[in-house]
């Protein structure tokens, strides 16, 4: 079979039940997510898919090591912030295999269009780590409108060079990517594009909102803004433009085998639906982990197919190497397990333990079969998921040795990963002093 073309959809802050296909309401405006529902219908639909990190830069050193970002220093912050501008050690180092690196030695064509936030030039960026083709900002997080970041600075790139562009950033990146599908059609060899969108995380802009960017120049976090409404169209915007990408592949005659993943680099935020999962961005509760996850290939999975096969985001990243027929470094041993048995069989399930923790609150978490053990401030809890997603009904007294038998899992995994530097950060945007906690 020929090798697939590979488009790695992110959304950013997207929370589990935003989208229709995974019990989302309908906005005023009618159906929130048309296109990925869609995608979901005619591809594979994952119900137990995780982040590696409740918090955007940690998951996106997963996504490009296929590795634990536990591995890297840079990835010890949570997330990397503006402070780390200049820094020669808060990043992803050029000198470590990627996805994308791996992909491009094997004759890939490779691309980043949108979100990168794995370190500063001139010591990082996206053309330092296999991509051959850069076009987003660098930084967590940037308006919608005037591609600035919380600092002020203009932070919208191609390859090496700020550039200065008109339009709402949603669009420029859906727009981008059209283009270089188009282009990539001319081409002998396959593609890899990664698409990392900044929908739909603050400021809370819509297309038509030009007029609030100068208000929220000095506060991205915009902590005055927003609505559920408003939220629900910049999702829809952004399944607006993937609507375009897969169009465009019709047209060049791509859409049969290309593989297109979707999914959230963490859970939701302010605005976000999580039903029925408890908490979000920053939290190792499910609604801060558990994440959208849909899969488009129809050469190779079936329609209408959905999969309870527990997995995280590096899964990804090595199933993309696997489809691609591509071994990773034999220096740099991958974390990740391919789920391409999975996507030709989603009834096909596998054991697969996942692992996390947190500097912030000292969170741990080990999801293993139908159980997870979870600590959080120093207090221990036990759950049977299937029985109780919302994580409210804590076991850990009632079965004592399965929480013991987890914890020492944990504490075995743990013990294989670099400990957590004294000196990483957490950043929090927003305390119980701007909103109530959930």
């Amino acid at each position: 079979m020929q090798r697939p073309n590979i488009i790695f959809i992110v959304a950013d802050d997207l929370g589990h039940a935003d989208l229709g296909c995974y019990g989302g309401r309908d906005a005023e405006f009618g159906p929130v997510s048309p296109v990925l529902d869609g995608l979901a219908a005619a591809g594979v639909r994952f119900t137990q898919g995780y982040a590696n990190s409740p918090v955007c830069s940690p998951t996106r050193f997963g996504l490009m090591t296929a590795r634990y970002q536990y591995r890297l220093r840079g990835a010890a912050e949570e997330p990397i912030n503006s402070k780390s501008r200049g820094s020669e050690t808060l990043g992803l180092p050029p000198s470590h295999p990627t996805l994308p690196s791996l992909l491009k030695e094997a004759g890939y064509r490779t691309a980043l269009i949108g979100k990168w936030h794995l370190g500063h030039p001139p010591h990082f960026g996206p053309l330092r780590s296999g991509y051959e083709e850069f076009f987003g900002p660098m930084a967590g997080g940037v308006d919608y409108f005037t591609h600035c970041d919380s600092t002020g600075r203009h932070d919208l790139w191609t390859d090496d060079e700020t550039r200065e562009e008109h339009g709402y950033l949603t669009d420029l990146l859906s727009r981008r990517a059209v283009d270089y599908v188009e282009r990539m059609a001319k081409e002998d060899a396959p593609f890899f594009l990664s698409l990392h969108y900044t929908a739909p995380h603050w400021p809370w802009e819509t297309r038509d909102d030009a007029g609030r960017a100068p208000k929220v120049a000095n506060n991205l976090f915009d902590l005055a803004g927003g609505n559920i409404q408003v939220y629900r169209r910049m999702i829809h915007h952004m399944d607006e433009g993937i609507g375009w990408i897969m169009q465009a592949l019709a047209r060049q005659g791509l859409a049969d085998n290309t593989l297109v993943v979707f999914t959230s680099d963490n859970g939701g935020e302010r605005f976000s639906d999580n039903w029925p999962l408890v908490g979000g961005k920053m939290d190792l509760t499910e609604g801060g982990i558990r994440v959208p996850w849909i899969a488009h290939w129809p050469a190779v999975i079936p329609r209408g197919s959905q999969s309870g096969q527990p997995c995280m985001t590096m899964d990804w990243s090595a199933t993309m190497l696997d489809a691609a027929g591509v071994a990773d470094h034999p220096d740099y041993p991958i974390d990740g397990i391919s789920l391409m048995r999975v996507l030709r069989d989603p009834a096909n399930t596998f054991d697969r333990p996942l692992h996390w923790r947190m500097n912030h609150r000292g969170q741990r978490a080990l999801r293993h079969g139908d159980w997870k053990y979870l600590q959080v401030d120093g207090n221990e809890y036990l759950f049977n998921l299937p029985a109780d997603e919302r994580e409210r009904a804590n076991l850990a007294k009632v079965e004592p040795d399965r929480l013991a038998a987890m914890r020492e899992a944990w504490n075995a995994w743990n013990a294989t990963m670099p400990a957590i530097p004294e000196d990483a950060t957490v950043s929090l945007g927003y305390s119980a002093k701007d909103m109530p906690q959930r």
